[in-house]
Order: C-alpha cells, then structure tokens, then sequence
C-alpha cells in the first residue's frame, strides 16, 4: 500500500510563504507524477499543479501560476509545493496525490493539510 504523508500547513499572513512537503512510501516515487489539489470549504477540491515524472515538467493552474512552484526530491521520495505571496483565497485544505502511470490518473491521496491565510 503507497502512502503520502503531508506536512508544513498553518497559519499565515497574506503575502508570506509557506512550503509544504509529501512524502511517498515507495520506491518508484521517481517515476510517478504527483500532483496537488486544494479544497476550500464549501466549494470542490480544485487542481493546483502538477509535476510529471522522469522529465519533472510542471504545470500549475492560472490562479497560482508564478506564485506558487513544485519540484520534487527522488532521493528522499518527496515533492513539495513553495507557496509565495499567499493571498486570502489562498486558504483551503491542500492535498497531494500520486499519478503512477503519468496518465492524469491519481490512484494515491494524502490526508490533507491545512493552510490559513489570514488578510
């Protein structure tokens, strides 16, 4: 069973930075895509961007393209999501998911972690 385990959410003012981490259990991280997804209250969990695997090409949604960067770190089987000038909207429960065949196909989820953008 693959498990990815988040952390680094909180609370923060807007403007400021925050970075959070996904750790996946298992060897073939390198070859998976990851990607991330935020769930604001009230509203659908939405896409934020996305990092491929082999070729670590990224795309991210308009809404936080150049704020927002994922890269990832085979060795410690983790990608991580920088989070710059943070913004009110911001807010929301974030999740990382794993894409083993490259195929926009997200078979693993974390649990969620929780980032507070306060104006």
């Amino acid at each position: 069973q693959v498990q990815l385990v988040e952390s680094g959410g909180g609370l923060v003012q807007a403007g400021d930075s925050l970075k959070l981490s996904c750790t996946v259990s298992r060897a073939a991280f390198s070859r998976y895509a990851m990607g991330w997804f935020r769930q604001a209250p009230g509203k659908e969990r939405e896409f934020v961007g996305r990092i491929n695997g082999y070729s670590s090409d990224t795309t991210y949604a308009d809404s936080v393209q150049g704020r927002f960067t994922i890269y990832r770190d085979n060795i410690k089987n983790t990608v991580y999501l920088r989070m710059n000038r943070l913004k009110p909207e911001d807010t929301a429960v974030y999740y990382c998911a794993g894409d083993p065949t490259n195929t926009r196909t997200y078979e693993y989820w974390g649990q969620g972690t929780q980032v507070t953008v306060s104006s």
